[in-house]
């Protein structure tokens, strides 16, 4: 097996570059690359993986020649700089690093609150003016105020952290965070109102979305206590940067400290040159410790999923462990095959489909499963669809998509039954995996049957009456068609039955124009896996 390829198109240390190559992958480390868009796009389509920081912009046009890329490694917290929806479409598992510059971020936050508890910039720049201005900078203490956290996940919480140990009273807005986790943290859980009434210093720690933008327009501001103190070292466009100037110019906002604006870089804003307010230029994961952090965790993530498919921090898919992913590969095989069988039956629109999980397969990461699931199921319809974009497409279409888990109700240990439900009827497939880790089919609209899924199959839904299966194999035969493996199956006598067949090679159309044509036969399709 050729080893998988990797190329880096930012500047990553020389350890990432290491890690890469004792994990047997090759690597090409072109740290500038990324500012060349151009040549990127030449030579991308070479690479399994990529791995970047925030220069590289991942555009659709340039995963479009993207044919051979499996994942996708952000060394850093925003992806802001990968379309994420063209790498989905081609089924590009995006990564990136949360924890890797978390303490550094919130480091950074205490950091920029001290500072604009005291004004220490202000202060600096006027004594090594020459002037002793101490009765200018007036400051106050962060002892016993109230520290409003909005967002209080990964940094969140190590900024509350850190704000207790100063001796704060944190109170924390996250529509996430548990009353248990609260109580581990130490915080008051309450609501934005709340932070906004009550906060004297307020930190923002929450990605930017529809929900979050301008989360502190001119109204929140208003509802603020005066003299309030607000730090922004989470993303631009948290904050409406111009109600913010006014309050700051009118002083109903006592000081401002933002690393992160809503336009960067920024070499203007309405913010510059207010008094007591305190910029830096992006720096919340500017430490030796971060950058060495995340580039060996994305590393280290990358070459996981290269070498073995475990799946750690992905944006469009669910993690998958390196202990889970061998166990889940043959389940991944059924569900995604169990998915193109009824795909290739369905004729009409699916309005809901519903998969599920009996016995010890039920404990395994059904997210997965089901992504592999959908994407057996629509590929026949829609094409070009993958385990990563088949769950969006889904949704897009307006499927209603049930995962039910339950314990083993049948003679199988795993068990996954997939139900398709269309305009015109509803149809059941169910399979396992034996121990010797092949998929098999048990159950096809509640018939029994035992068969592999074999890579040309014609499947034949008929009466159960005397005849039809000589006449079906000497169909078969005369046709030249070599018979591999031949399933049946039956509801009761003289009822529904089932016919499925492996054969050598692609099934001939004018040979299943000739099945259809027996008088017993309801249905005749070819299927291929």
């Amino acid at each position: 097996m050729t080893a998988p390829k990797v190329l880096i198109s930012d500047a990553l240390s020389e350890a990432a570059v290491q890690i890469f190559k004792d994990r047997g992958i090759d690597v090409d480390f072109q740290p500038n690359l990324g500012k060349d868009k151009d040549k990127l796009a030449e030579i991308i389509g070479n690479y399994d993986g990529l791995a970047i920081r925030s220069a590289t912009k991942a555009t659709a046009k340039i995963l479009e020649k993207a044919n051979r890329l499996k994942v996708i490694g952000r060394a850093g917290i925003g992806v802001d700089n990968v379309e994420i929806p063209a790498a989905t479409a081609k089924g590009i598992i995006v990564m990136n690093t949360p924890f890797g510059n978390s303490i550094t971020t919130a480091e950074h936050a205490i950091t920029m609150m001290l500072s604009l508890a005291r004004e220490i910039p202000a202060a600096d720049a006027s004594t090594q003016a020459g002037k002793w201005e101490k009765n200018r900078f007036m400051g106050v203490e962060i002892t016993a105020k109230t520290l409003g956290v909005i967002g209080c996940g990964n940094i969140g919480s190590i900024v509350a952290d850190r704000a207790l140990g100063l001796k704060m009273k944190v109170i924390a807005f996250d529509p996430f965070l548990s009353p248990e986790r609260a109580k581990d943290l130490g915080v008051e859980k309450v609501e934005l109102e709340d932070i906004f009434k009550r906060a004297d210093f307020i930190t923002l720690h929450t990605p930017l979305t529809d929900k979050t933008k301008n989360i502190i327009d001119a109204a929140a501001i208003a509802k603020m206590k005066k003299g309030v103190r607000i730090i922004n070292c989470a993303r631009g466009g948290l904050v409406d940067e111009n109600a913010l100037a006014e309050a700051l110019k009118s002083g109903h906002v006592a000081g401002a400290a933002f690393d992160v604006f809503s336009e960067e870089p920024a070499t203007k804003n309405v913010l510059f040159g207010l008094p007591n307010v305190i910029c830096t230029p992006h720096l919340g994961a500017s430490t030796t410790e971060a950058q060495e952090n995340v580039a060996l965790q994305v590393a280290e993530q990358m070459s996981d999923y290269l070498l073995t498919g475990a799946i750690t921090n992905a944006i469009n898919f669910p993690s998958i462990t390196a202990e889970e992913a061998p166990k889940l590969k043959p389940f991944i095989e059924l569900a995604e095959k169990l998915g193109s069988f009824a795909g290739q039956l369905t004729e009409t629109g699916i309005t809901k489909v519903t998969i599920t999980y009996e016995g010890e397969v039920a404990e395994m990461k059904i997210k997965a499963l089901t992504s592999a699931v959908l994407s057996g199921l629509l590929r026949p319809m829609l094409g070009d669809i993958n385990v990563v974009s088949a769950p969006v497409i889904a949704k897009e279409r307006g499927m209603v998509v049930d995962e039910v888990v339950r314990a083993a109700e049948s003679d199988y240990e795993s068990l996954i039954t997939l139900t398709v439900t269309t305009e015109k009827q509803e149809r059941s497939v169910s399979g396992t995996v034996y121990a010797d880790g092949k998929p098999r089919l048990v159950d096809i609209k509640g018939i029994r049957v035992d068969a592999e899924f074999g890579s040309s199959m014609i499947y034949v839904t008929n009466e159960d009456k005397p005849g039809f299966i000589g006449k079906f194999a000497s169909l078969l035969g005369d046709a030249k068609v070599n018979i591999a493996t031949f399933n049946l199956g039956r509801h009761t006598e003289g009822g529904d039955a089932i016919a499925l067949v492996t054969i050598d090679g692609p099934a001939p159309t004018e040979v299943l124009e000739k099945v259809q044509a027996l008088p017993q036969v309801k249905q005749v399709k070819a299927l291929t896996f």
